[in-house]
């Protein structure tokens, strides 16, 4: 295998913005964000904002949601509006 080709794999905070759940878990993401977190044990993490997490979505949660952050449902309806 070549050396220094990986990205680094490191702990990092995901963040749900919908329902404000967070975990901590390894990922090579950490070097995509530039804010921070300080979890439970009081160590800073980088902190990586998600849409959708087992918190939010309709699978996990039994409830039906519609997530639409680019307006292809109003979109479709106008279309194939009568």
């Amino acid at each position: 295998m070549k050396a220094d080709i990986h990205p680094d794999y490191r702990e990092v905070v995901f963040q749900d913005v919908t329902s404000d759940f967070k975990f901590l878990t390894r990922s090579t993401l950490a070097a995509s964000t530039k804010e921070t977190i300080k979890w439970d044990d009081g160590k800073d993490y980088p902190l990586v904002k998600i849409e959708v997490s087992s918190a939010t979505h309709p699978f996990y949660t039994g409830q039906n949601k519609i997530v639409d952050t680019s307006g292809r449902i109003d979109k479709f309806k106008r279309r194939y509006a009568k």
